[in-house]
């Protein structure tokens, strides 16, 4: 019988997978599978036929495509990722259908159907080194789109991916907005990022305990002012991810990487660590703690000072003292404090109603709980930045209570005043109180991101617009990967408006609309930095769609928003604000 000949062929290779998946599963599985199956109905489905590619493999979450042509494969992905990146504009974060898409070029095996080869391997291990809603190309593929496409590319560099035996250049396409993750240089002083701990409890529900053990260990670390960390939002973007240290290391400018796991079981803790050098991947450290629930600040006392012992052994033991200190003496009420955490950064009007029940539940168990006050006050504000608050005056005044007490009961605290300080800026319109909260915070903890973040805005709303954009930098770098980085997008545009220089003020506002086009930070000073640089016809198409978003808005009441210090700050807004067309 003749041998049967293998069918191989010069293909490209389109791979694509949902962000995020296992974590939108659980949080809603009917849900997810609907909204997945809508997606593929309505939008990949069409758009891979259009361009006249093949699926010949499914996964949950994922598939891998067959094009003929890479131009094609690169034109299918880019309209994919916008489409899908309008479709999710009015869908909450948290339950929005986000993919990555990696495509290669190679030659590939015919079988039954499928298709084999390291064609396909490469497009599959270049996908996760793509941003949420963006592309990666191989080399071989880029190579072949250069000159024929109208497309800005980053040189990502070679990487080496898995069960590939030599390194492949990969490069990351900007489209819209979109942009793959830079590398960061290393900071000068050593610098750790502490990745989400894997919840080993078999319980969903206590994943917010392992995740409220995580953000502890990162906080202590933090006032360490000889260390660099960075903040618990970015290095929870990559939860649920499988990820490779080395490459966590370029996007977040790292030298170490801890990673672990917590089992909460019968009134024990178990909490496994290990220190891993990203530039090398060699560990450096590894042990396993454990303790009754009543030990809980102790052990994670133990897992920082071991981490900062494999960091730097000849670190003062007096240093690491100051570093310690217990929020609580209530375990209630520390459990509620996690719980209120975890509804906080769902950030949606449900949550920060739950959020807010919970710290004040925290704040009953033990009315001396100063970072209960400091995220209470702070859900008021996040309230007010929204729109959501019903009775304003009460509320005012509950913010500016909840704020001043967090301050007088965490004077060494950096997150309450952090927090304190950015709600009673903003929630109470009180800048002096701010600013004198923030600093300190900033004294205690130069490593907190969100001290720099309210620093930034209390900066813009003072009238120091150069040192607000130096501080929104600071917070930037130290959460690199921050999803309220658009926070501190929109803070940088503030202060270039209110120094005068309205198109970078523009050229910010825009980076954050790319992301979320609803944010209305971002939608007031648009047409503002636009009307006052020229730029009418933009003015009014941004300024349209603030008003479908806030019809209530108007020049008299701006005020209510935005509480500047400097009367001809907030004269400069409504000016540019009544040439884009906001009635007065």
């Amino acid at each position: 019988m003749a041998e049967e000949r293998v069918v191989r062929r010069l293909a490209a290779i389109l791979a694509a997978d949902v962000v995020g998946y296992s974590r939108l599963m659980g949080a809603d599985e009917e849900g997810t599978l609907a909204a997945l199956k809508s997606c593929r109905h309505e939008l990949f489905d069409p758009k891979i036929a259009q361009y006249q590619g093949r699926i010949f493999k499914t996964t949950g979450d994922g598939a891998l495509v067959e094009f003929a042509s890479v131009v094609d494969a690169v034109r299918c992905a880019l309209d994919i990722q916008r489409a899908a990146a309008a479709r999710n504009t009015n869908i909450p974060e948290g339950q929005r259908i986000e993919f990555r898409i990696g495509i290669n070029i190679g030659d590939i095996i015919i079988d039954n159907d499928d298709v084999y080869g390291d064609g396909v391997n490469v497009a599959a291990r270049i996908e996760p080194l793509a941003e949420p809603g963006a592309i990666c190309l191989s080399d071989s593929a880029y190579q072949q789109i250069k000159g024929k496409l109208s497309l800005n590319a980053t040189d990502m560099g070679e990487q080496q991916l898995k069960n590939i035996a030599q390194r492949i250049r990969v490069y990351g396409i900007h489209f819209d907005g979109q942009q793959t993750r830079a590398t960061l240089s290393l900071p000068d002083k050593p610098s750790v990022a502490v990745l989400p701990f894997q919840n080993m409890s078999g319980d969903p529900e206590q994943e917010y305990f392992a995740d409220g053990m995580v953000e502890d260990i990162i906080t202590g670390l933090s006032r360490l002012k000889w260390l660099f960390v960075i903040a618990r939002n970015s290095t929870f973007t990559y939860k649920g991810r499988v990820v490779d240290v080395k490459q966590i290391g370029r996007e977040l400018g790292v030298r170490y990487v801890l990673e672990g796991s917590v089992r909460k079981a019968a009134g024990r803790v178990r909490v496994t660590g290990q220190l891993i050098d990203s530039s090398t991947g060699a560990h450096l450290w590894a042990d396993r703690f454990e303790s009754t629930l009543g030990d809980i600040f102790d052990l994670q006392d133990k897992v920082t000072a071991s981490v900062v012992g494999a960091i730097a052994p000849q670190l003062e033991a007096a240093e690491m003292e100051r570093a310690r200190r217990k929020p609580t003496e209530s375990l209630d009420a520390y459990d509620y404090f996690l719980r209120g955490m975890a509804s906080l950064y769902e950030r949606n009007k449900d949550a920060i109603t739950e959020a807010l029940r919970l710290f004040y539940k925290a704040i009953e168990l033990d009315p001396n709980f100063a970072s209960a006050y400091g995220m209470a006050a702070w859900c008021y504000a996040w309230r007010k930045i929204n729109g959501w608050t019903s009775e304003r005056v009460q509320e005012i005044a509950e913010t500016a209570r909840l704020a001043r007490r967090a301050a007088e009961l965490g004077p060494d605290d950096a997150v309450a005043l952090s927090r304190a300080a950015h709600a009673i800026g903003f929630g109470a319109g009180d800048i002096d109180a701010g600013t004198t909260f923030v600093d300190r915070a900033l004294v205690l903890n130069p490593n907190l991101a969100g001290a720099w973040y309210a620093s930034g805005w209390i900066r813009v709303w003072r009238g120091e617009p150069d040192i607000a954009i130096d501080h929104f930098a600071h917070g930037m770098r130290l959460s690199p990967l921050d999803p309220n980085l658009i926070g501190m997008q929109g803070g940088t545009a503030f202060a270039h408006f209110i120094a005068g220089r309205y198109d970078d003020a523009s050229t910010w506002a825009q980076k954050g609309l790319w992301q979320q086009a609803n944010y209305q930070t971002l939608l007031i000073i648009a047409p503002a930095s636009h009307a006052l640089g020229g730029r009418l016809a933009e003015a009014r198409q941004v300024l349209a769609h603030l008003r479908e978003l806030n019809p209530e808005l108007r020049v008299s009441n701006i005020k209510d928003w935005a509480p500047f210090s400097r009367p001809e700050d907030l004269a400069r807004l409504e000016d540019g604000l009544r040439k884009a067309g906001l009635p007065d």
